[in-house]
């Protein structure tokens, strides 16, 4: 069912009166999209219901899929720019390629920014680019344009972006097999990365693309299928379970995979409430296939630590582990921090530097991950 213009208009009356200007433009756009868009997590399945599908499939092996080189350098060491088409449409994407790259394979991470920043605010932000200088990876920054999204968010909530081979995640999925064609990479040690929207957004290429991702790192996020629309995407982030939908006959099914994830959040983020990051952690663990694994049958091995950061924060983690010592899900709570990346540079928005410094501990998390045999 469509919710009336007036409604988003009095929704965005009532936030911008609390001076959350970036949620009451969200409102503003939800009420001029005039959509109808519905979803429900069913299981171990994701159910999509009358999705407006903007153009056709978009496999990521679509032939009609197509990169964009804007440097005039051959492939080499830098921040280069870029951009990939596919039937889904265009993003542009910054590619680091680190001074060590020679031919041989490397990983790659995609890293996806929050809601009003864009691709070289969150490269400082996070200093991922560094890490990866450091250790020998590739990282990609797609960006999401105003087009698509006024405040720069990616599309976490609509249904037509939770699903393989449809939307964002087929636009996404497909520049990290694009940079596979252009650069040597490593594809079972490919990971995805984001902030808020981005982490969101991680998520769902963890659950949908598990061929193309090893494991995810969430900061600031939330779980798989959360919301349905934009005012369900603000009852997840704050807490609030998504209003009841009534079902109808599926349109699609598509079973739900289980990646290692490594998930961050602060104890006092009011925009996205930190249960969220529990939830992203239980929900992968519980579509792990026991079967699957070396030791079947054995419960995962729980481990906690409490510590404190260079910078003065404090912080609990919290691992599961299988029988192997292989850690399959691994949360950060991070004390007394709010909506921010931890250990960020402050030159980048959303950083708190006196936190544990995420991106390092993601990138030892991921390069960590055993490939799944094939």
């Amino acid at each position: 069912m469509n919710v009336p213009i007036n409604d988003h208009l009095r929704k965005a009356m009532r936030l911008m009166q609390a001076g959350d200007l970036n949620a009451a433009t969200a409102a503003i756009q939800s009420g001029l999209a005039g959509r109808t868009e519905r979803s429900a997590l069913d299981g171990d399945y994701i159910v999509i219901d009358e999705v407006r599908i903007d153009g056709p499939s978009a496999a990521v092996g679509d032939p009609a899929a197509s990169v964009q080189n804007e440097d005039a350098d051959a492939p080499g060491a830098g921040f280069h720019r870029r951009s990939f088409t596919c039937a889904a449409g265009t993003r542009e994407y910054r590619l680091f390629v680190p001074t060590s790259y020679n031919g041989k394979p490397l990983p790659l991470i995609v890293m996806l920014h929050g809601c009003t920043q864009t691709a070289e605010d969150f490269a400082r932000g996070t200093r991922m680019n560094a890490l990866a200088e450091q250790h020998g990876c590739l990282v990609a920054y797609p960006a999401q344009p105003k087009a698509h999204n006024g405040n720069n968010c990616w599309s976490w909530f609509r249904p037509s972006d939770q699903i393989r081979e449809r939307g964002e995640p087929s636009i996404l999925a497909g520049i990290a097999r694009a940079i596979g064609g252009e650069f040597s990479v490593d594809t079972t040690r490919v990971y995805a990365a984001g902030l808020s929207a981005g982490g969101a957004m991680a998520v769902i290429l963890g659950s949908t693309y598990p061929d193309v991702f090893a494991a995810i790192g969430v900061h600031s996020g939330l779980p798989y299928a959360a919301a349905h629309d934009v005012p369900s995407a603000f009852a997840a982030m704050h807490g609030q379970p998504a209003p009841s939908l009534p079902r109808a006959p599926s349109r699609a099914a598509i079973p739900l995979a289980a990646v290692p994830v490594i998930v961050f959040h602060g104890d006092r983020d009011t925009t996205v409430v930190p249960a969220n990051g529990d939830r992203i952690a239980r929900q992968m663990l519980d579509r792990l296939d026991p079967a699957a694994s070396a030791t079947a049958g054995e419960p995962l091995r729980q481990s906690v630590e409490h510590g404190r950061s260079p910078g003065g924060r404090g912080f609990t983690r919290t691992a599961y582990a299988d029988g192997t010592g292989l850690v399959l899900a691994e949360t950060w709570v991070i004390h007394g921090a709010g909506h921010a990346w931890s250990g960020g540079d402050p030159r980048g928005s959303y950083t708190d530097p006196s936190g544990p410094d995420a991106s390092a501990e993601m990138l030892r998390f991921f390069l960590a991950t055993r490939p799944t045999p094939s």
